[in-house]
C-alpha cells in the first residue's frame, strides 16, 4: 500500500508492504521461537507447587521464589505480547486466534498455580516480614513485598477469602447483563444522514452523526438514540444499581471506610485527589460556561443542546498529512525533549515499531504495546487526510517512548507504569504538538480550528469524566447511607450534574439523564477520574518544560525513566506536579478559559 493510494477496499493484511506493518523480531523472529518458550513455561508450572506452605521458611527460599517468579512473568509478558499483537493485524485469522486462546488457557493454569502466593506472604507474622524486608538479600524486591504488605490490613481469613473468590463470577453479573444489553440487545433503528443515505443507528454511527453539520439531523440521532434507552430504563437502572452495590460489599468486607478508598488503594491515592479534582473543576465550570456560550454565537444558534456540542465550529479546515510528513511534524514538535527522546522516536516511527495502516480485519483504533523484552509497538489506521490521526499518532508515541525509558532504566519488576500515570505521557506529547501547529498556522482560521479542537478535547477529558467521577462518588455514597438507586434517584442526580456543568444558558434535554445509565466505565467505578487528572497533569508539565530549562526537562524525563519504582503521586511529584493539590487542575482550566478568549477573538 502507498501513501498516496486511497483504496476504496481493504486490503488483505498479506497483500500490505513490509515497511508498513511492525516487526515482531524484538519479541519472536519465528513462530517457532514463541512455541519454544510456550513450551518452556508450560512445562515449569508444577515447580510452583514445591513452594507451597514455604514462603516464610527463610529469606533463601522466598529470593528463590521471587527469582523464579520472575522468570516466569518476564516470559509469559513476551508470549502474551507476541500473540496479541498478532491476533490485532488480523482479527479473522484463525492461527492467531488460536495462539491467543493457548496463551490465555496457560494464563489460567498459572494464576491457579500460584494463587497461595499472597496469602502465604500475608501470613507472614509481621516481625519475620520485616526481618525479611531489611535483609539485603531481598533488596531487588523489597518494594514489590511491601507493596504485597500493605494489603495486610484488608485481607481476610483463608476461609474468608476462598468466599470472596467463589463470589468472582457472580459479583460480574450485572456489568455481563449491562453489556449485553448494549452491545447486543440494544437495536436503535435507521436513520437518514445528510446525504439522503440511510444508515443504521448504532454505538459507533451515533458518534458520526453528531458530528453532522446539519442540525436536524444531529438532533433526529440523539433523539432516536436516547429513546431506545428510554424504554429499557428499568433494567438499566437495575444493572447499575447492582454494580454499585457490589463495590459497597466488598469495600465493607475488607474494612475500607468507603468504596472510593477502595478503588484508590492499589495506587496509595489518597481520597482528596478525587475531591480536590471534584472542587477544582466545579470552582472552574464558569469558564466551561462562557466556552459553551462562544460556541452557540459562533455557531449561529439561538440555543444550544448537547447534540450540537460535537461538532467542530470551523468545519471547512483540511489539512493532509503522508506518514513521513506527520512523523516530521510530530518529531519537530517534540524537539524540546531531546535528541535522546527524538532521535529514538523517529528509529521506531521511521522503521517498524508501527503497524500504519487499515487491512482488513485489523483491529480498529490506535494503540501503544510496550513490553520489557521488545519494542513499543504502535497500532494504527491512518489517514492521511484526518489531522486526528496525527494527534493520535503523537499521543500513542508518548505511551511507547514511557515504555522506552522505563524499560531501559528499571528491571522487570518495576518498569511497567501504572493506568493513573500512562495517560500523562501521552496527552504531554499532544500538548506540544498542539504548541507547535499553533505556532506555525497559516492563518487565523487554522490558528482558531486547533483552539477549538483542544477545548474540546480539554472539556471532554477534564470536565465531562470529573463530572462522570463526582456521579460515581455521589451514587456510591448514597447506596453506603442505604438510600435506594432507583430510575428516579439516579436521574435526579445526573441532572443536578447536568445543570451545574452546563450551565443555566444550556439547554438540557430529559432525555440526556438517561446518559447515566450508557457509560461503561460506570460499571469500573472510580476509574474515569485518572483521565481528568493525567491531562491536568500533562498540560502543567508541558508547560513547566516549555517555559523552563535543562532541570524541568531532565525531571520530566526521570518521570519517564521511572516506570512503578515508586507511587504514582511521587513518580508525578518528581517531575515536577504534586497532585495532592488542586493546582495542576487549575492550571488546565486557566488555560481553558485563555484559549477560549482566544478563540472568541478569532472568529
Amino acid at each position: 500500500m502507498t501513501a498516496t493510494t486511497a483504496p476504496t477496499k481493504l486490503p488483505l493484511r498479506s497483500d500490505v508492504s513490509a515497511e508498513d506493518c511492525w516487526d515482531l523480531a524484538s519479541l519472536y523472529e519465528t513462530e517457532a521461537d514463541w512455541q519454544a518458550d510456550f513450551d518452556k513455561i508450560a512445562g515449569q508450572m508444577d515447580r510452583f507447587a514445591e513452594y507451597e506452605g514455604r514462603l516464610g521458611e527463610s529469606v533463601d527460599t522466598l529470593l528463590e521464589f521471587l527469582t523464579f517468579d520472575l522468570e516466569i512473568d518476564r516470559v509469559a509478558e513476551r508470549l502474551g505480547t507476541y500473540a496479541f499483537l498478532r491476533t490485532s493485524e488480523d482479527q479473522g485469522d484463525s492461527d492467531h486466534q488460536a495462539r491467543k486462546l493457548r496463551f490465555q488457557n496457560l494464563v489460567v493454569k498459572a494464576s491457579q498455580a500460584a494463587s497461595f502466593v499472597r496469602p502465604e506472604l500475608l501470613a507472614i507474622e509481621a516481625e519475620k516480614m520485616d526481618s525479611f524486608l531489611n535483609d539485603p538479600k531481598l533488596a531487588a524486591f523489597r518494594l514489590q513485598l511491601e507493596r504485597v504488605v500493605r494489603y495486610r490490613p484488608h485481607t481476610l481469613s483463608d476461609r474468608e477469602e476462598r468466599l470472596l473468590a467463589m463470589q468472582g463470577e457472580m459479583s460480574g453479573a450485572a456489568g455481563n447483563a449491562f453489556r449485553q444489553l448494549n452491545d447486543a440487545d440494544l437495536k436503535f433503528g435507521d436513520l437518514t444522514d445528510d446525504s439522503g443515505r440511510t444508515i443504521e443507528l448504532s454505538h459507533a454511527t451515533f458518534s458520526q452523526f453528531l458530528l453532522s453539520p446539519n442540525r436536524e439531523v444531529r438532533q433526529a440521532a440523539f433523539d432516536q438514540y436516547y429513546g431506545v434507552f428510554d424504554d429499557h430504563r428499568n433494567t438499566l437502572a437495575a444493572t447499575l444499581s447492582g454494580s454499585i452495590q457490589r463495590d459497597v460489599y466488598y469495600a465493607r468486607a475488607r474494612n475500607y471506610s468507603s468504596s472510593l478508598e477502595a478503588s484508590l488503594f492499589p495506587d496509595n491515592v489518597p481520597t482528596t485527589v478525587y475531591d480536590n479534582l471534584i472542587s477544582a473543576v466545579r470552582d472552574s465550570l464558569p469558564a466551561v460556561h462562557h466556552y459553551l456560550d462562544v460556541r452557540r454565537r459562533k455557531m449561529g444558534l439561538s440555543d444550544l443542546h448537547h447534540y450540537d456540542t460535537y461538532v467542530p465550529i470551523l468545519s471547512g479546515v483540511k489539512k493532509h498529512h503522508t506518514w513521513d510528513q506527520a512523523v516530521d511534524v510530530i518529531l519537530e514538535s517534540l524537539s524540546p525533549l531531546g535528541s535522546e527522546y527524538v532521535g529514538a522516536l523517529e528509529v521506531g516511527l521511521r522503521g517498524r515499531w508501527s503497524d500504519r495502516y487499515p487491512n482488513r480485519g485489523k483491529q480498529s483504533g490506535a494503540f501503544s504495546c510496550g513490553s520489557f523484552d521488545g519494542d513499543p509497538f504502535i497500532l494504527m489506521n491512518f489517514k492521511e487526510e484526518v489531522l486526528n490521526d496525527v494527534f493520535t499518532l503523537a499521543h500513542e508515541a508518548g505511551h511507547s517512548m514511557h515504555s522506552w525509558y522505563s524499560a531501559s532504566n528499571q528491571s522487570f519488576q518495576y518498569y511497567n507504569y501504572t493506568i493513573f500515570v500512562a495517560e500523562v505521557a501521552s496527552t504531554f506529547n499532544e500538548q506540544l504538538l498542539t504548541a507547535h501547529l499553533l505556532e506555525n498556522a497559516q492563518d487565523d482560521t487554522e490558528r482558531a480550528y486547533l483552539i477549538n479542537n483542544e477545548l474540546d478535547g480539554l472539556r471532554a477529558t477534564v470536565v465531562r469524566q470529573t463530572m462522570f467521577a463526582e456521579f460515581e462518588k455521589r451514587t456510591h455514597e448514597m447506596a453506603e447511607a442505604g438510600e435506594p438507586l432507583t430510575v428516579a434517584s439516579l436521574r435526579s442526580v445526573y441532572r443536578e450534574l447536568l445543570d451545574a456543568y452546563f450551565g443555566p444558558d444550556f439547554v438540557i434535554d430529559d432525555s440526556l439523564e438517561l446518559e447515566c445509565f450508557r457509560i461503561p466505565h460506570f460499571y469500573r467505578a472510580f476509574y474515569v477520574y485518572k483521565y481528568a487528572t493525567g491531562l491536568s497533569a500533562a498540560v502543567a508539565l508541558s508547560r513547566r518544560v516549555l517555559g523552563g530549562g535543562q532541570q524541568e526537562l531532565d525531571d520530566y524525563l526521570g518521570f519517564l525513566r521511572g516506570g512503578c519504582s515508586q507511587d504514582p503521586l511521587d513518580l508525578l511529584k518528581g517531575a515536577g506536579v504534586d497532585m495532592t493539590q488542586p493546582d495542576a487542575v487549575k492550571t488546565t482550566l486557566d488555560h481553558f478559559a485563555d484559549l477560549t478568549k482566544q478563540l472568541d477573538e478569532l472568529i
